[in-house]
């Protein structure tokens, strides 16, 4: 037996939703579908849940499993599972209002747009078709005047009927389809391949609207349609035969809301990638129109053209003070562009700083490299290597990437092993370099450190903390749990888990620069999660999430609660006492 519990609501007679406790015998890979099935049939319950194909194919068994968007006749149930419907208005139980989804969806229009030219040489070639063969498509039969002759001569002809009906329909669907080329058709009779890729990645939705309703965005503001639609309308932008304005219609449907957060991709039963594979492209497009990025973008990219940086240098430089150091002392470890004659074990390694870090947090590079120290790994810090490229790719100005790809590969490539402190860099580095012939094995800190930590060093701290899961670490790079191996080995630190620690902060995606607006309110959010928890500090492994973060908890008179990189509490540690 399992114990399960459901949140039940009836708007019609319940002021608020309650959850509600069952035990059911558990079967072999029971689906949550077959557990709500047997509640009914045990408890006779009238527990009201929506269900149809039962194959993963449409969509409208999604509901919540533990606070996890799931298909219900997908997902296995667990012993004390929570089971909530999506978050969308509830009608009843797990059964929740989508009219307004569908009412936009109706209202968008959403359908492929061709030359009007076009579509009228089609009409005309089916007209013609028509008349020239005595067929009208909609022959219907008034049994009130059709007398027993004609009714044994439509006998006669129905399998001639039926011939023709069935031809008048594939030339239809030919037409409608351009996969076959009419004559006076301006459509392209074939569409190669290469051309249809992109369209073809984001056609297999099957509208179960999950994605709307985990997307942080749309809860933040209505000026963000969410990622289904972003989607929708990256399917026909990317098709070669639609004429319509969908970039346009993209950027006014709030394109540049978006956090690059992934969610959405996360939990798609048909691991949609509506960031990358939609959205991202849609901003490139934008861009390439010159309808787009907006300036603070433009501004962003300006600086990296001039300067190698996305932002300004304040201090001086990470890397430029470690070359100085280097300069003054020819036993210094960590040397920027040297030949490390005392290599590490694990070959040899280069830190990518990210800009951040280079210009704004060199506290957390030289904290990284106090603690390689401790834990006997020598590195260098290479000092050509410049902006990894990330906020070009994430507004769509590509159009710079590929020469900072080829920087960052001859700072780089001679190194066996390449160590980032940024989840954005980090995520670039691994999923967007290989994309231009760049492969190299980068590393999160997170990952490199977490077998490598030599504890009998580190002194106790005292402190209270919770951890924060950056969407380009969690999601970008599939590392969640080494970071928190780490923090459970620190001497002296408790480490509390809070309400959802990998919901997005609101800094990616250029929102932080363009929208500060839906970054603080997302990061409001998140100080309201740490301010529950009574901690010292919030712990994680990104400079935006960092800066985000701190901002919203000191706006919320929360600045006694500081927000640090790991590398700091690791060296926290290990300063001697």
């Amino acid at each position: 037996m399992i114990e399960i519990e459901v949140l039940r609501f009836d708007r019609e007679k319940d002021k608020e939703p309650y959850f509600k406790k069952y035990k059911i015998e558990k079967k072999y890979k029971m689906k949550i579908l077959d557990a709500l099935i047997a509640i009914n049939e045990n408890y006779n319950d009238n527990l009201s849940f929506r269900s149809s194909c039962r194959a993963g194919q449409c969509g409208s068994c999604a509901l919540k499993m533990n606070g996890e968007v799931v298909l219900a006749c997908k997902s296995e149930i667990k012993d004390k599972s929570k089971i909530e419907p999506l978050d969308f208005p509830v009608i009843k139980d797990l059964i929740v209002d989508k009219t307004k989804i569908e009412e936009k969806v109706a209202n968008m229009e959403l359908f492929l747009e061709t030359d009007d030219k076009d579509k009228n040489n089609e009409n005309n070639e089916i007209n013609e078709y028509n008349k020239d063969n005595n067929y009208i498509e909609n022959n219907e039969i008034n049994d009130n005047e059709v007398n027993e002759n004609e009714i044994n001569e439509s006998n006669e002809n129905k399998e001639i009927d039926e011939n023709k009906n069935k031809e008048f329909k594939d030339l239809k669907k030919s037409s409608e389809t351009n996969n076959i080329k009419l004559d006076g058709c301006g459509c392209p009779s074939i569409i190669e391949n290469e051309e249809c890729m992109d369209t073809k990645k984001v056609r297999s939705c099957i509208e179960c609207y999950s994605c709307l309703s985990v997307c942080p965005v749309i809860k933040e503001t209505k000026e963000f349609a969410g990622p289904y639609f972003m989607r929708y309308i990256s399917k026909f932008d990317f098709d070669p035969r639609d004429i319509g304005e969908r970039t346009k219609e993209s950027i006014d449907e709030g394109l540049y809301y978006c956090t690059s957060c992934g969610k959405c991709g996360e939990i798609c039963p048909k691991e949609i990638n509506s960031f990358g594979d939609a959205i991202e492209k849609l901003r490139a497009i934008a861009n390439m129109k010159d309808l787009g990025p907006l300036e603070a973008h433009k501004e962003v990219k300006e600086l990296i053209s001039k300067t190698g940086r996305s932002v300004e240098e304040l201090d001086e430089s990470f890397i430029k003070t470690v070359s100085k150091e280097q300069n003054k002392t020819e036993k210094e470890k960590v040397s920027p562009n040297s030949e490390n004659e005392n290599k590490s074990k694990k070959g040899k390694i280069a830190v990518f700083t990210g800009c951040m870090i280079d210009y704004r947090l060199q506290n957390v590079g030289f904290a990284l490299i106090d603690v390689l120290k401790k834990n006997g790994i020598e590195v260098d810090v290479p000092e050509d290597q410049i902006c990894c490229g990330s906020p070009m790719l994430r507004t769509g100005q590509t159009e710079i990437v590929e020469n900072l790809v080829l920087k960052n590969k001859d700072a780089l490539s001679d190194y066996d092993t390449v160590i980032t402190m940024c989840a954005g860099c980090g995520a670039t580095l691994k999923n967007d370099y290989p994309k231009y012939g760049v492969n190299l094995n980068v590393m999160d800190i997170s990952e490199f450190l977490a077998k490598n930590l030599d504890t009998k060093q580190m002194k106790d701290l005292n402190l209270k903390v919770t951890y924060h899961d950056p969407c380009h670490l969690n999601r970008g790079q599939g590392i969640k749990e080494e970071p928190r191996e780490i923090l459970n080995k620190i001497k002296g630190v408790e480490f509390i888990e809070m309400e959802k620690p990998d919901q997005c902060c609101g800094a990616g995606g250029g929102v932080r620069a363009a929208k500060p607006e839906i970054a603080f309110g997302l990061g409001k959010k998140k100080a309201e999660m740490v301010e529950e928890l009574d901690v010292d500090a919030v712990i994680s492994i990104c400079p935006f999430c960092q800066y985000n973060i701190q901002d919203a908890l000191n706006k919320e008179g929360l600045d006694n609660i500081k927000v640090m990189n790991i590398l700091e509490l690791l060296k926290m540690s290990y300063d001697d006492k």
